[in-house]
């Protein structure tokens, strides 16, 4: 496939999507709509509901129902996993194609998304596997005549607020330990990138879910996203995305005391020693905040490397950054696309703005590109700023953008202050080649996920989440299954004497 371009949807077409809500196609009750656009085109090409309130509280009524009413509230863990297994089969056999309706959508690079969509149902698979092997436990009492045990238990609705950057395998992070703890699930996407949800949600019905376990609503933030998070029927709230706007959500679900995991913002070091190899580290820094333009929580957006090895990794990143293909996302052979949406390109170049404005040098890119045939897109080049203090802007918040800032310092001691200090704590990565400094320095760092002479890799197996402001909660790994339970304690008397009432225990 090297060279070729998938088929996109056509130039002049705009896809019209309805919301799932108790197994019914619907649209909004207000009638309204709105359109999501192509950022490598800059034009619309999809069109969905916008919900309001009232579609909120009826898809987490639904989700209600099919929980505590319908069959999915008395389907066994082995039930469940079989209906799981199903859907990854299916999302197998749909995955070329979905992944070109979210390369669509959010101008990320089919190699990633269909890399994306092609492992999603190993997750499916893996989660499926715990689903019958929820279980709790016997615990020894102090007293001979009870006998005491747990039982986990799914903790019921979860509304799940969904980021733009890679919507369906963040969905997924969250959906699969739901499914596999016996939850229902209400899935608010992102307004800039509905269209891969809504492919991915037609597959429910045709592997056999119940109306209701699964349900999709497309809307803003203010009007959809806000409400959903707010409902009382709403036991559990999972969210990705910004830090300022987790703090928001933390607030409106601590209402009605509704359970959050939430997985936030970052501003990960990279670490590269002098003693690392040095292609290897280009390469892990490449992948770390120029793959995927920048936009991932994960983004290894700060290179503090040791002083005496700065100017010769500056270099070779700034050939690297120039030899970078930026075009078509639907093209194999690109190695950038654009950024998703044109609010956050301006975003973008705010902050390389305000990086010079500082005292940051730019050493390659800071603008959009000039070549005629990416006009219309929401491009940016991939950009490198030198000379950058941890206590400048584009050092300590979040870009979300191609955008590196290069910090130099000398010992150890000086590089593990440097990366632990921000507000952030998602990942981090240490390049060298001493295995004892490699383990030292990982453990010292305050990070959810650190990478040792690598960047960037994920898995359905291990934890994820963040440090600080980076956020609240794990997902993925068995880990993520206390998220969507809660224990209950059973104690049942075996003497069956009667004891004083006026006595504890």
């Amino acid at each position: 496939m090297q060279g070729q371009l998938i088929e996109r949807p056509k130039s002049d077409e705009v896809r019209e999507y309805k919301m799932l809500i108790g197994g019914e196609w619907v649209d909004a009750q207000s009638g309204k709509t709105f359109e999501t656009i192509n950022p490598y085109t800059g034009r619309a090409w999809a069109r969905v509901p916008e919900a309001g309130e009232e579609d909120v509280d009826r898809a987490v009524r639904a989700a209600r129902e099919a929980f505590d009413e319908g069959p999915w509230g008395k389907m066994t863990g082995t039930e469940r996993a079989r209906l799981m297994r199903r859907l990854a089969e299916l999302i197998a056999e749909n995955a070329d194609d979905i992944a070109v309706v979210e390369s669509t959508d959010n101008g990320k690079l089919i190699r990633e998304m269909g890399g994306q969509l092609n492992a999603l149902p190993e997750w499916y698979y893996y989660f499926a596997g715990a689903a019958d092997k929820i279980q709790g436990e016997t615990i020894p009492s102090h007293n001979s005549n009870f006998f005491v045990y747990t039982r986990r238990e799914p903790i019921g609705v979860v509304g799940a607020i969904v980021p733009w950057n890679s919507p369906l395998l963040l969905l997924t992070w969250k959906l699969a330990p739901a499914l596999a703890a016996g939850c229902t699930f209400v899935a608010k996407t992102a307004e800039q990138t509905p269209a891969s949800t809504f492919e991915f949600a037609k597959l429910f019905e045709e592997a056999g879910f119940p109306p209701g376990v699964f349900n999709v609503i497309t809307g803003y933030g203010s009007t959809t996203g806000a409400p959903l998070v707010r409902h009382p029927g709403v036991d559990k709230v999972a969210f990705t995305g910004s830090t300022e706007t987790g703090k928001q959500v933390m607030k409106d679900a601590a209402d009605h005391l509704a359970k959050v995991t939430l997985e936030l913002g970052g501003k990960s070091p990279n670490i590269v020693f002098e003693d690392a190899d040095m292609e290897a580290a280009a390469n892990g820094v490449v992948a770390g905040i120029f793959a995927a333009t920048g936009q991932t929580c994960m983004a290894g957006s700060r290179l503090i490397v040791q002083e005496s090895l700065h100017d010769e990794l500056v270099e070779r990143l700034t050939e690297k950054a120039n030899s970078i293909k930026l075009g078509d996302p639907l093209d194999e052979e690109t190695e950038m696309g654009p950024i998703a949406f044109k609010e956050q390109l301006d975003k973008v170049q705010g902050y390389i703005n305000t990086g010079q404005e500082e005292g940051a040098q730019l050493k390659y890119g800071g603008k959009p590109p000039e070549a005629p045939e990416l006009q219309d897109g929401f491009f940016m080049q991939p950009t490198i700023l030198t000379n950058v203090d941890n206590e400048m802007t584009v050092a300590r918040e979040e870009i979300f953008g191609p955008v590196l800032s290069v910090i130099p310092a000398s010992s150890e001691e000086e590089i593990i202050r440097q990366a632990n200090d921000t507000p952030y704590g998602l990942g981090a990565a240490v390049w060298t080649k001493d295995v004892q400094r490699a383990h030292r320095v990982a453990h010292a760092l305050k990070a959810g996920t650190v990478w040792i002479n690598a960047y960037r890799a994920v898995s359905f197996t291990a934890p994820f989440g963040g440090y600080k402001q980076s956020g609240i909660g794990r997902e993925n790994g068995l880990e993520s299954l206390k998220e969507y339970t809660q224990v209950k304690t059973v104690w049942v008397e075996l003497s069956g004497e009667t004891r004083d009432p006026f006595t504890l225990g």
